[in-house]
């Protein structure tokens, strides 16, 4: 059931819309079924509120499940009130707001209640890409349920009470929960994709949700520009300082308060989230060497693909930060890594949208090479002027290359440091890079700010077209 300290299905709704501004829709439908004593039951809008309203004066659909109607439990007319408020969303281009408080499948309307769920998915994946679709869970979502914010773009849920799952954590061999409870939003989000940030309450998930909103565009034809609440020339002294911890480049560059991390206690070794940059949204996709090591793992690779994929389904510009100088080295990381580094690849050569990067720290081999390098695609590539740009770490390189010439010196040290002076100098900082068109601008990090959002700004019609195909298969 629904955590009894949170908000009803409609207050939610009155929290998350500007005041007095909530058109309901199907406040009057009911539960169709009489099979099981159900039409004995009040089934009052049959367990879920749908309409419309604005967030800050923009069009927002939205629903909300009601937890004392037979659970919020999923049946026929209830999906297809949730159905409604997609078809009508798709056709006018606003958001989907969906909040979750839910037991799962009706039983008592069975088959019904399994043809409603694929119904839902189905919506869901038409509108996947045409408006952006945020999910907050605030009770039980279990079950076929579990699809419905894995099926959308973004997914908070609330610290406590909140619960989502396809098996129980009782039902998994072995396991109880008790012993490890599978279903919390502090598991969800430590140790999967699903969730993308976890608040203390509904009120602080409500406001995720706004500030989500405000930086996303309401359809894919949409932009997300607004005018900038910042000094678009503002100077950073001593940014350079940061270069090993993304998050901290990331606040100081973007727009005041404006970085919304996601899944952000996930896969540390990457950074992903929404900030205002000279008042545009743009996506960031950043190496967290600080928490990482300068190694990309499979599920920060994953995070990225999936991020960069969204950004260019909306139409989102996309910044990298690059300081990485290799993959992580587990055997577990081993039988993957070749996947998710593909993907992501695929990810950043497939988009069309303004892609910047800057070389904050290393970038060494694939590593480098798939996040967002020029090779594949980036249309600005920056460096600060303490960047390495390589094949790998230049003492390894050193070491292989004049393994022989090593061996016989008298001082194996000084022998390592000449070459390594000898090629750094040649193929392996920023200069280097630059002189070859690898890298377009070494830039001074205190002027960071002014010249990302210059070559946004310039790159802001920028217009790529693609062969024509159906869609990739990678």
């Amino acid at each position: 059931m629904s955590n009894k300290q949170g908000l009803s299905a409609m207050q939610r709704i009155e929290a998350l819309l500007d005041d007095a501004s909530f058109v309901e829709v199907g406040a009057y439908v009911t539960a169709r079924s009489t099979d099981f004593n159900l039409g004995e039951s009040d089934t009052l809008k049959d367990g879920v509120v749908t309409g419309y309203g604005t967030v800050d004066g923009r069009l927002v659909y939205c629903y909300s499940q009601d937890a004392t109607v037979l659970g919020g439990a999923i049946g026929e007319m209830h999906a297809k009130k949730i159905a409604k408020v997609y078809d009508m969303a798709m056709k006018v281009g606003a958001p989907v707001v969906g909040f979750i408080d839910c037991a799962g499948l009706r039983l008592q309307e069975a088959t019904d209640a399994l043809n409603a769920f694929g119904e839902v998915y189905l919506k869901q994946t038409l509108a996947s890409g045409v408006v952006p679709q945020i999910t907050g869970i605030f009770g039980m979502c279990g079950g076929g349920t579990a699809l419905v914010p894995t099926l959308t773009d973004i997914t908070f849920m609330t610290a406590e009470g909140s619960k989502l799952f396809v098996n129980s954590p009782n039902a998994l061999e072995g396991n109880y929960k008790e012993k490890l409870d599978t279903a919390s939003a502090a598991y969800l989000a430590e140790n999967t994709s699903l969730v993308d940030a976890v608040f203390e309450d509904d009120a602080e998930l409500i406001a995720g949700v706004k500030k989500a909103l405000a930086l996303l565009p309401s359809n894919m034809s949409d932009d997300s520009y607004s005018e900038a609440a910042d000094d678009l020339n503002r100077i950073i002294p001593n940014l350079e300082t940061l270069a090993d911890d993304a998050k901290g480049i990331i606040a100081q560059i973007a727009d005041a308060g404006s970085f919304m991390e996601l899944k952000g206690s996930y896969a540390k070794d990457m950074v992903i989230g929404l900030l205002k940059l000279g008042g545009q949204t743009v996506g960031v996709v950043a190496n967290q060497a600080a928490d990482g090591g300068k190694l990309i793992t499979t599920a920060g690779a994953y995070i990225a693909a999936d991020f960069v994929r969204f950004c260019d389904a909306f139409g989102i510009p996309v910044l990298s930060i690059v300081n990485s100088t290799g993959f992580a080295k587990t055997v577990s990381n081993e039988r993957t890594i070749a996947d998710a580094a593909a993907k992501l690849t695929y990810a950043f050569a497939n988009a069309t949208v303004p892609k910047v990067t800057l070389i904050a720290g290393e970038a060494f081999g694939t590593a480098y090479t798939i996040m967002n390098s020029k090779s594949i695609g980036a249309d600005m590539v920056y460096a600060w002027p303490q960047a390495k740009v390589g094949t790998m770490d230049p003492e390894m390189a050193v070491k292989i290359m004049y393994d022989k010439e090593i061996s016989e010196a008298a001082d194996k040290k000084a022998e390592i440091a000449k070459y390594k002076s000898s090629y750094v100098a040649l193929q392996s900082d920023a200069l280097a890079a630059a002189k070859r068109g690898y890298v377009d601008d070494i830039i001074e990090p205190d002027a960071t700010r002014k010249r990302l959002v210059a070559a946004f700004d310039m790159l802001y019609t920028k217009n790529e077209e693609r062969p024509y195909k159906k869609h990739g298969a990678v």
